[in-house]
């Protein structure tokens, strides 16, 4: 008989969706950081042979507007570190550096507007003939906005630089004491449209990096896996346990009623009890007095009315006037409460002349024997 299990693995391999999803998951993890650091950036131009720090706001989308208008931060001459103040804000959130528009080339080209979410990768095809370097040697970005005259046409602005120059920006800036995150440019002096990204360290992330992260989230999820699987097979063996001692003790208590009602009810044998066991027979032993009231005014007929009734160890005794008083016993004795149910006085009769006094008295029957029977 052929086993249909591997082509299922083949189809479904597992570990191959696991190394996928923790891909997924190193991705989502880099994308969190920047948009949590993205919140406190920091923009870095070079001006009239000074580097310029200046505060950008995204939430006021503070990169669209000229970047001699964002609040400045500090003002540092090459081969000077920017102050202590300025650094830390730096490691909260993003630096940010921008290219000087010569140092950039742009481009236009038009695509369909079905395209938007394949504007990578066709920019990318083109960068070859695009850009004035080899693309090896080149970094790029681009953005895409609606055509003005034909809405089924995307107009894409696509800038490219030398990954030379970038990776000087990266080093010059660092020699200040910033370490950069990523390098924009607006296209030229004046331009008010959003800066384009040309590079990134989220897009530049080494693989080294990489690696590191997706085994620290691999040893995470299995110690999660192994911590799960752990309180999972404590929980099973607690349930188990559990029942197990609540099944003895249901074992243990039918058996001391058996015993109890097996044992007989000489002082020897109570006495031969253990404390506990002693403690269980008062208990079950004892007469209830809400119990036996209930059973007399069940048993007894309405002409009957009671004056006295009283407890006496195992004995109950009532007395009281009735019309017909021998009539009384049967009903008492069937009640299934009380046993051996007789007159311990002479019955009289009352000063009316038509109501007789009564004394009866009955032996109450255990709470344990009424309940099995």
């Amino acid at each position: 008989m052929r086993i249909r299990v591997p082509a299922i693995v083949e189809r479904f391999p597992v570990p191959a969706i696991v190394e996928r999803w923790i891909d997924v998951l190193v991705a989502l993890l880099f994308g969190w950081r920047e948009a949590s650091r993205a919140r406190h950036s920091l923009m870095v131009s070079f001006e009239k042979g000074r580097y310029v720090v200046r505060r950008s706001d995204p939430k006021r989308d503070a990169l669209v507007r000229p970047a001699e208008s964002q609040p400045m931060v500090a003002t540092v001459a090459p081969g000077k570190s920017v102050p202590r103040s300025v650094a830390n804000a730096a490691g909260k959130g993003l630096v940010i550096v921008e290219l000087p528009a010569d140092k950039v080339v742009t481009r236009s080209i038009s695509v369909p507007a079905q395209a938007r979410e394949f504007l990578s990768g066709i920019v990318a095809n083109q960068i070859e003939r695009l850009s004035p370097w080899p693309a090896d040697q080149a970094v790029h970005g681009f953005a895409a906005e609606a055509n003005g005259e034909d809405a089924a046409s995307l107009d894409v602005r696509v800038s490219i630089a030398s990954r030379e120059v970038v990776d000087g920006a990266r080093a010059e800036v660092g020699a200040i004491g910033l370490e950069v995150d990523r390098v924009v440019s607006r296209g030229g002096d004046g331009d008010t449209t959003k800066p384009v990204t040309v590079w990134s360290r989220l897009a530049d992330v080494t693989r080294e990096e990489r690696e590191r992260l997706r085994r620290q989230i691999a040893v995470g999820i299995a110690g999660v896996v192994v911590v799960s699987l752990g309180v999972s097979v404590w929980a099973v063996v607690s349930a188990q346990s559990l029942r197990a001692e609540s099944e003895r003790m249901v074992a243990r208590t039918k058996a001391l009623q058996r015993q109890i009602l097996q044992g007989g009810r000489t002082p020897q044998a109570i006495a031969a009890l253990s404390p506990p066991e002693r403690a269980w027979y008062a208990k079950e032993t004892s007469p209830s007095a809400v119990i036996v009231l209930e059973a007399l005014s069940r048993a007894l007929p309405d002409t009957a009315h009671l004056t006295e009734l009283r407890f006496e160890n195992a004995t109950l005794r009532v007395i009281g006037l009735a019309n017909d008083a021998p009539s009384l016993i049967a009903p008492l004795q069937q009640s299934g409460h009380l046993a051996d149910v007789r007159f311990f006085a002479p019955t009289t009769r009352g000063s009316d002349g038509t109501l007789f006094r009564f004394h009866i008295e009955g032996r109450i029957e255990p709470r344990l024997k009424i309940a099995e029977d």
